[in-house]
């Protein structure tokens, strides 16, 4: 799947789920989620249960860092990383 669908997929979460409808539009893909109190870490675990749901992929306690799950583009990022992991198999 590509990188820019999933990001409009999650995108379309994150912004119905914890902007309730309103202005997605002012968030990057590159915008940290937790910086920007998008998120916290209850909210992060609503996003990796709806990717878990979504894609059918399973997130690891380790793999739940900053670097995996902070903004859109790094969690399309680590979601098609997974799903190319899965396809593999």
């Amino acid at each position: 799947m590509e990188q820019n669908v999933l990001s409009g997929e999650i995108r379309a979460f994150v912004v119905e789920t914890f902007l309730l409808g309103q202005d997605g539009n002012g968030l990057s893909d590159d915008d940290s989620l937790l910086s920007e109190r998008v998120l916290d870490s209850t909210g992060i675990l609503e996003v990796v249960t709806f990717i878990e749901e979504k894609y059918g992929i399973k997130v690891e306690d380790e793999e739940m860092t900053a670097d995996n799950l902070d903004s859109i583009g790094k969690l399309a990022g680590f979601v098609q990383k997974k799903l190319a992991t899965a396809d593999a198999r």
